[in-house]
């Protein structure tokens, strides 16, 4: 029991350090767009990160050229969410306050339940209906459409929510063949040469020490928020840790206000208090429906 206590510890400092990874990289990238293009931004952060990527791969030997015909479909669905949803959500992130985009992101573990029971037949009680449709509201609080906070660029974030739940399907149909950091790396490939294609409608700014250090410190960081997810997730127990992800919308308050001076307003943190209980319910049902099939098979 000890042992599992101290097992669960760990996997939440690995979790919370993954989210201030996560959280940190947004915030870098933020600043970046201030001084260069977006694709421009995204296509040399990229090429950082393949290379961090390649090393890891090639450490870990988890070069795989030959996969199964579904991993690859799997693989390819997997790539176009990661891509569609990097795009939509830093586009977004360049508009609008940090903790605004965050908070709406944390909406994409009830997407996924919802997903999960139309497209693949799930089953989903009815608590947990109730808490998808009261988490919804914590979205709307924040969007807030017919406002005048509401505009493109909360679309494009609600865009990157319905990429990423398309990513993490995709993922879990993924066979143990394709290795996370394999279709990390394949990912990372791909969306830095489609922010290469698309840098003729892109300014492309001179890059100077300090853009270049703030990319290198995005793709670095994000390297480390991958490494903590992996270490998070080979210890403890998911049930315990799942929740800490919560902790990314406190680092993104936090470094929205010291960075940016971005304060959030109270619409912001109720739909970000409700998204977060109702989430974290979601966790806490999905996780004793999951513990009841165990005991029954």
């Amino acid at each position: 029991m000890l042992v599992l206590f101290k097992d669960n510890i760990k996997g939440s400092v690995f979790m919370m350090g993954c989210m201030a990874a996560y959280a940190s990289n947004d915030a870098l990238m933020k600043l970046v767009f201030l001084q260069l293009g977006f694709f421009q931004a995204i296509f040399l952060r990229g090429l950082v990160t393949i290379l961090l990527l390649s090393i890891i791969v090639i450490l870990r030997h988890e070069f795989h050229f030959r996969i199964s015909a579904r991993n690859k479909i799997m693989l390819a669905l997997r790539t176009i969410g990661e891509i569609g949803a990097t795009f939509c959500f830093l586009g977004a992130l360049a508009h609008m306050p940090l903790a605004n985009a965050t908070a709406i992101m944390q909406s994409v573990p009830l997407v996924i339940t919802l997903a999960a029971a139309i497209f693949l037949g799930e089953t989903v009680g009815w608590r947990r209906w109730l808490s998808i449709l009261i988490g919804f509201v914590g979205v709307l609080m924040i969007v807030r459409p017919g406002m005048e906070e509401f505009n493109v660029w909360s679309l494009l974030t609600l865009l990157a929510v319905v990429l990423v739940v398309l990513r993490d399907l995709a993922t879990r149909e993924l066979t143990a063949e394709a290795s996370a950091s394999f279709t990390s790396l394949i990912a990372a490939i791909v969306l830095t040469i489609m922010s290469l294609l698309l840098l003729p409608v892109s300014d492309w700014n001179p890059l100077i020490l300090e853009s270049f250090s703030l990319l290198t410190g995005a793709a670095g960081i994000l390297i480390f928020g991958y490494l903590f997810s992996i270490m998070a997730m080979r210890v403890g127990e998911i049930s315990f840790i799942s929740p800490f992800r919560y902790s990314i919308l406190l680092f993104s308050i936090f470094f929205g206000a010291v960075i940016f001076d971005e304060y959030p307003d109270t619409w912001t943190l109720i739909g970000s208090a409700i998204i977060i209980t109702t989430g974290l319910y979601t966790i806490h049902r999905e996780n004793r429906h999951r513990l009841g099939n165990a005991t029954s098979g």
